[in-house]
């Protein structure tokens, strides 16, 4: 085998190894022959995307759901179009490459569906199968502060009349002071209760995920709760102004609300438990906004590569940005290398 050894590698520019909207990605695109080898063109490409897949069985028949949606492709080409021969021995190509500074999600996964944030090189060789390395980064979007009623105050209310096995009725008022919060962030809740029945209620919280993927007019939804407890209970005939607060768990990802085909959203159900009645219920959207490390003087690298199994390949049509090229490459020369991922072969997108 003529090519040796075919990588793509980048520098960690903070302790958590995170980038955001506007970072620069330093890195190199490694190609090591065995002898003088021709080279028709060496090509970088900065990606981000995001891809669903799932099936459902109907009776007999397994329906496939599939969709796609990309948000940049940028190219920069290291060796133009053309053949060229480079000598026996190890040689590095570098690259600088400037995330997009525009409202994307951010890196996610799931066994449904995910989105990628990746370095890819391509070499082609006349009458050869084109080799192909990359090398996954963790992208964390910046918070986006434009969502309509993030930091202002929420409130909901909600009544019910019992008939069956008790009478009178009941109302609850949901008060919280905004939306968004941070995770490690405290959320004081007020809840107002008038329970003009004659029954005792037991007031209840939980604190879930909820995560949509869409494909095709169709929907797979996957809730999971976070946190629950319980308030003080209400005796029947009287009014109770109850307060708790509610951490948000520091290793819960940030919302996401910026793609068409996946959604992760958390919602706040305060809830009263009444017995042999539907349980009346209000829902309050939580927005988990990212928290991430600001960069700063170069740290050691952490893991590069996410560990992401691409899906298959699909032929399903997305919107995305036009690819974009950048035909003045870095300067070539030798730098220090953090090797991620290496493949001569790859899968999906």
């Amino acid at each position: 085998m003529t090519i040796k050894n075919f990588s793509i590698a980048y520098d960690s520019i903070n302790s958590q190894n995170i980038f955001t909207n506007g970072d620069t990605i330093n890195g190199r695109i490694i190609v090591e022959v065995s002898k003088e080898t021709p080279i028709q063109s060496l090509t970088f490409i900065g990606k981000g995307s995001a891809r669903v897949r799932w099936q459902e069985h109907h009776g007999q028949h397994t329906r496939h759901y599939w969709s796609d949606e990309k948000y940049y492709e940028i190219k920069q080409h290291i060796l133009r179009a053309g053949t060229e021969f480079i000598a026996k021995g190890r040689h590095v190509f570098p690259f600088s490459f400037n995330v997009p500074n525009s409202k994307m999600p951010s890196t996610f996964k799931s066994s449904i569906g995910r989105i990628v944030h990746k370095l890819k090189a391509e070499l082609k060789q006349s009458m050869k199968l084109t080799k192909k390395a990359k090398a996954h980064f963790t992208f964390v979007s910046k918070a986006d502060m434009d969502i309509p009623g993030l930091m202002e105050p929420q409130h909901d209310c909600t009544d019910k009349k019992l008939t069956v096995f008790g009478s009178g009725t009941i109302a609850m008022d949901v008060y919280t002071p905004k939306m968004g919060y941070q995770p490690g962030e405290d959320v004081h809740v007020k809840v107002e209760i008038h329970n003009q029945s004659s029954r005792d209620l037991k007031p209840k919280f939980e604190l879930y995920r909820k995560q949509s993927f869409f494909a095709q007019g169709h929907r797979r939804l996957h809730t999971q709760e976070i946190v629950k407890d319980k308030l003080e209970s209400v005796n029947a005939r009287s009014k109770e102004v109850l307060k708790k607060v509610i951490t948000i768990p520091r290793n819960i990802p940030p919302s996401i609300l910026n793609s068409s085909i996946i959604k992760l959203e958390y919602r706040l159900k305060i809830y009263l438990d009444v017995k042999y009645a539907a349980d009346p219920e209000i829902k309050l959207p939580i927005v988990v906004l990212p928290t991430f490390e600001v960069p700063s003087a170069k740290q050691p690298p952490g893991p590069a590569a996410y560990g992401f199994e691409e899906f298959g390949n699909s032929n399903q049509q997305s919107w995305s940005v036009a690819p974009q090229f950048s035909d003045v490459p870095p300067p070539y020369g030798a730098h220090t290398l953090y090797p991620t991922t290496s493949n001569s072969h790859e899968y999906g997108n």
